[in-house]
Order: C-alpha cells, then sequence, then structure tokens
C-alpha cells in the first residue's frame, strides 16, 4: 500500500514537470519574439516621414487605421519604420503619386493575430496554474501531515514509559487502549467503545503526549491535527478536511485521531444571526456527524485536547461523541521527580544534583518547564565546558526560566535604587518566614533581570490540593510585603511602582476569596460571577469592590505591624542584600537566627544626592 501510494506521488510529481515545460518553452519563444520585433522596430517623426518620402527611399506604407502607420525604405531590409499616422484621405493619393506602394490593413496582421492568441493561451495557463496552486493552499495538505504523523509513528512507537506522572489519566485510558487490541473481548459483554475522550489542563502538561502513547500501546497508526487546520476562511473547506481525515483513518481500520486545539472549531455556538462563524459550525458539524456514524466496534478513536474545557459547544461533550473528559494536570511533587529522571537520562548530571529537591523547588511547572530547565541547564553546562551538568547550572537555569537573565551591567543602578529593593525584597522574604513558615524561599536577590524585574523574593508554596482561608490570607500579606518595607523605611511619599505586580497577584486572591470562594462574611456563600449576569451588576459590583478594599486594607495593616515588631529582621536582611546582592535560603534561616555575616560584593554602582542612610531610617520605624 505504501509502495503504491509513493509512486502515485511520483506520477503527480511527473505530471506537473510535463505541464511545466511547455510553459517554460511558450514564454521563452514569445519573450525572444517581442525582444526580435522590438529590436527591428525604429519610430521616426512625421516631418522626417515626408522628408525620406521627397528624396524616394521610401517602398511601401502600411495604413492599419491605428495612429502609427509603417514604412520600409529602400536598400534598408529587415527594419520597419513607424510614425504618425495624420488619418488624412489625401495621404493614400499622395503616396501613390510618389510611387510608393500602399497597403491598407483595417484588421490585424496573421502575425499579430498569432501572437495575440498565443498570449491568450499563455495567461490562461498561467491563471490555471496560479488557480490550482491557491486551491491547494486553502484547501490544505491534509493528508501530507497525517500521512507523516503515521509514518512517525511507525517509526518510533511512544509508549507510557515516555510519558512521566499522570498516573490516573494513564489508568483511565487503559481499557481504551485494551478494546483497541481486544475488541471481541469487550463484544462479548455489548459494550462499544468510547467515541471520543477529552483531554484537559494547563499548557504543557503532555496531552499530546499521552495521546500518542495510546496509540504506541495499542499499537495504532496515530493522526495529529490542530483545531486551527479545519477552521478556513473558505466556507466548506474545514468540513472537507473533516471527512478526508476519517476517511483516510478507516482506510488504517483502527487508529486514534488526535485534534489538538479542539477548541479552535469546537467553541459553544451562539444563537445570534449567522456570520462569521458559518464555516466553524459547518466543520463542527461535519465533526459530529462523522462521530456519529461510527460503527460500534469500529476501532477507530478520537482524542481532542484544549486548555478550556468550559467554552467547548455541548453537543461534543454529550455521551457518543467526547464519552470521557480526562484530566491532565500539573504534576505533584513525585510526579516532577520523574519526569526530571526521564528528561535527565541523556544528560551527564554531576553527583551533587538532587532531583528530589528540584522537584520539591518547582511547584507549578509542567512537564513542558521541566524539560526546558534542564535543556537551559545544559546550554549552560555546554558553555562554560563542563564535564557535566552542575547544581550551578541548575540554580542558574531555574532562575532565568523564572524570572529571565541576569542583567550583566549594573553600573548604571543608583545606590537608592538598590537599597529600595533591598528592602522590598526583604519584606517579601521576612513576611513569608514570619507567617508561612512551611514556603520555601529559595532565593532573594536585587539583581535585576532581562524581564524586567529590579528583584525578586523566590517564595515556593508546599504541594497542596486545598488552600485554606489563612493561607489565602498569608499569600495576600506576602505580597504587601514588599511595599509595607518601602513605606515604613523611605516614607509614604517615597513608595515606587516595584509592586505593581504584587499588587496584582494580592487583587486577584482577594477577588476569588470575596466573589468564588465564599469567604466574606458579609458576601456570605455566594459565587457572585453568576449574579453579576443580571441587571444588578453595577449595585453588586459596588458592593464587591468595597468588600474587597475592606479586607485589603485589614491584611495591609497586619502584616504592618508585624513587620514594625521585627525590624531587626528587615533591617538584617536587606543589609545582606545590600552586601552580597543575593542569599539563599540557608542564609536567610541563618539571619533569623541571627548567625549570619554577609560577604561583601565588589560591584560599584552610582552614588545619589538621595541616598538614605539606612540604620537611623529603621531606628525610627
Amino acid at each position: 500500500m505504501c509502495k503504491n501510494s509513493r509512486g502515485g506521488h511520483v506520477v503527480k510529481k511527473n505530471r506537473k514537470y510535463i505541464w511545466t515545460i511547455p510553459i517554460i518553452a511558450l514564454i521563452v519563444i514569445l519573450g525572444i519574439l517581442f525582444i526580435y520585433k522590438q529590436s527591428n522596430i525604429e519610430e521616426i517623426s512625421y516631418s522626417n516621414f515626408l522628408e525620406e518620402v521627397e528624396a524616394g527611399n521610401v517602398e511601401d506604407v502600411i495604413l492599419n487605421g491605428t495612429a502609427k502607420m509603417q514604412l520600409h525604405l529602400k536598400d534598408i531590409e529587415n527594419k520597419i519604420y513607424i510614425t504618425d499616422n495624420p488619418r488624412n484621405p489625401e495621404l493614400k493619393e499622395f503616396l501613390l503619386k510618389k510611387g510608393i506602394s500602399v497597403e491598407e490593413a483595417n484588421s490585424a496582421t496573421a502575425g499579430s493575430i498569432i501572437q495575440g492568441v498565443l498570449m491568450i493561451i499563455l495567461f490562461l495557463i498561467v491563471f490555471r496554474y496560479v488557480s490550482k496552486r491557491l486551491t491547494s493552499q486553502t484547501s490544505g495538505n491534509l493528508m501530507g501531515l497525517n500521512v507523516k504523523e503515521v509514518e512517525l509513528q511507525k517509526a518510533k512507537r511512544f509508549s507510557f514509559a515516555d510519558v512521566a506522572g499522570n498516573e490516573e489519566a494513564k489508568e483511565e485510558v487503559q481499557d481504551i487502549i485494551d478494546f483497541l487490541q481486544k475488541p471481541e473481548k469487550y463484544v462479548r459483554y455489548g459494550a462499544r467503545m468510547p467515541r471520543g475522550i477529552i483531554f484537559y489542563g494547563p499548557p504543557g502538561t503532555g496531552k499530546t503526549l499521552m495521546a500518542k502513547a495510546i496509540a504506541g500501546e495499542a499499537g495504532v497508526p496515530f493522526f495529529s491535527v490542530s483545531g486551527s487546520d479545519f477552521v478556513q476562511m473558505y466556507v466548506g473547506v474545514g468540513a472537507s478536511r473533516v471527512r478526508e481525515l476519517f476517511e483516510k483513518a478507516r482506510k488504517e481500520g483502527k487508529a486514534v485521531i488526535f485534534i489538538d486545539e479542539i477548541d479552535t472549531l469546537g467553541k459553544k455556538r451562539s444563537n445570534g444571526l449567522a456570520g462569521g462563524n458559518d464555516e466553524r459550525d459547518q466543520t463542527l458539524n461535519a465533526l459530529l456527524t462523522e462521530m456519529s456514524g461510527f460503527k460500534d466496534n469500529e476501532g477507530i478513536i478520537v482524542i481532542a485536547a484544549t486548555n478550556r474545557l468550559d467554552i467547548l459547544d455541548e453537543a461534543l461533550l454529550r455521551p457518543g461523541r467526547f464519552d470521557r473528559h480526562i484530566e491532565i494536570g500539573l504534576p505533584d511533587v513525585n510526579g516532577r521527580e520523574y519526569i526530571l529522571r526521564l528528561h535527565g537520562k541523556n544528560k551527564p548530571l554531576s553527583d551533587n544534583i538532587n532531583l528530589g529537591k528540584l522537584a520539591k523547588q518547582t511547584v507549578y511547572f509542567s512537564g513542558a518547564m521541566l524539560e526546558n530547565l534542564l535543556n537551559e541547564a545544559a546550554i549552560m553546562a555546554a558553555k562554560r565546558n563542563a564535564k557535566k551538568i552542575d547544581w550551578m547550572d541548575i540554580d542558574k537555569a531555574f532562575y532565568k526560566v523564572i524570572a529571565g537573565s541576569e542583567k550583566k551591567d549594573r553600573s548604571t543602578i543608583l545606590q537608592i535604587e538598590r537599597e529600595v529593593t533591598a528592602y522590598h525584597e526583604a519584606g517579601h522574604a521576612l513576611i513569608t518566614k514570619l507567617i508561612a513558615p512551611h514556603n520555601t524561599v529559595s532565593k532573594v536577590t536585587i539583581i535585576p533581570s532581562t524581564k524586567g524585574a529590579g528583584g525578586f523574593s523566590m517564595n515556593i508554596p508546599p504541594d497542596k490540593m486545598y488552600h485554606t482561608k489563612k493561607e489565602m490570607e498569608a499569600q495576600i500579606m506576602i505580597s504587601l510585603g514588599g511595599r509595607i518595607a518601602e513605606e515604613l523605611i523611605f516614607g509614604e511619599e517615597n513608595i515606587t511602582t516595584g509592586a505593581s505586580n504584587d499588587i496584582e497577584k494580592a487583587t486577584q486572591i482577594i477577588r476569588d476569596y470575596v466573589t468564588k470562594y465564599g469567604m466574606s462574611k458579609k458576601i456570605g456563600l455566594l459565587n457572585t460571577e453568576i449574579l453579576l449576569n443580571n441587571n444588578s451588576q453595577g449595585y453588586l459590583e459596588e458592593i464587591l469592590i468595597s468588600e474587597c478594599r475592606s479586607h485589603m486594607e485589614r491584611l495591609y495593616f497586619e502584616a504592618k505591624e508585624l513587620i514594625i515588631e521585627s525590624k531587626f529582621f528587615l533591617n538584617a536582611i536587606a543589609e545582606a542584600l545590600l552586601a552580597q546582592e543575593t542569599i539563599n535560603e540557608e542564609e536567610l534561616d541563618a539571619i533569623m537566627e541571627g548567625t549570619f555575616l554577609p560577604q561583601s560584593k565588589d560591584t560599584q554602582y552610582v552614588e545619589s544626592s538621595n541616598s538614605i542612610k539606612l540604620k537611623p531610617v529603621i531606628e525610627t520605624i
């Protein structure tokens, strides 16, 4: 089958070349004729023409009814002269009296006719060629993409061993694999294979890899397309692509069809007037029709992936279409360690690298982010020509992924800016240590990054399924710690824009605290996002903003009291940061215990006339 298919492609390619050769030849011939003709034509003025007539040098004249007339001069061969045609009826009689042959050509000459016909033929050929190219581009070479996926799957079969983490998802699809391998086992019980599966979850969690692993474990071909491949500007193209895809899969007997970004074509359909969504609706209808047309135990399973399950059309999610909805979530600490070990197999890791420790440090990292982390570490080790990837490379790669690369040139940073950053980050770190002892503060730095951060305090919470009211309030207070430290040290009038991202995070948490989780006594156990859809939207928004502001102010003053009570530690952390720019968790713990001596850096900074003397200011708190 494969040979015939490839042979068919060769025949099509040969046909294309057969058409290309005469087109090129025709263009060359017409070009030569045009150049030759243009080189033999010379235009002269009408006065020169009359002089040549009086001199008896004109052999013949062709009057063709156009603005120009042609003539040949005696003793000059293969040369055509043209001049203005006065269209005077007496001109012919005048020329005949001079013994000049006059020819009247009211229609085009045979040569002109042939040239015109050839130009029309050339235009039609070029138009046909361009139209076919545009048609092939708009309709898309869907089968070519899918064949590549099938060949890739045959060349390298993925298995669950290639998919780290998501053990629950693996268990949920085991019966699908068994069904594809042994359909008769389930037929005996009258069971039918699920029509489709939807994988949903954050980006980079391995939804595509999981689909490939299902096909690999079952030993069936794998067809992969993106939802955006079906949605085109021409109505009907997407629907035809859907039919072509399913037809190709049916030829394989058993297959896995994977549609990534299904939300591109599977969004909820509106009940409004028809408009720009006609093509998407037709494509979605074609997909639903194909899935409804599956025979029981046909051996084809459709797997779709999305980051937004909530926006999909209900017709897609009902039984008989996508029967199962499986979450592919962010890995837990064990899953992260497994993923790190999997991606670290082909990398020369040093013995001092503790992947278990790194797994605890990379909370909220997806599988793709973990792979990228190790890849960045490998690049850093290669750049310094190291024999192995060291923990230093891992550490730098981690903070590069999170905050960007360190700025090398820091000579233009004012001393006052360093002091503001130091106290800002010290405020975050201090609040974390005081109210969230289970959180890890792996690094505090005042080194600016290429992502625009002046510094950062890396606060890593533990892996948890639920978050308590107290923990949410603690996260808000930690976010506000930087602004509070700025206000206490430099005065309310000297607070900076450095807290903009902190305020954004705190606002998001307090919004969910009040509107989603029912943790505000005044609002009560209500999800106000549902209530905001009615006519009382403006009134509710005012109440919600007032309630959110009230809680934010309360937590701000609570955090402020904590920092005032612990002013010695705020000063100690800030001075350590000013001395050595970066401190790790062990050094931060030593500061809190009073046993840490900072190591001074040699980096030079620009002095400012507004620079603040630190200790006197601290003593005034």
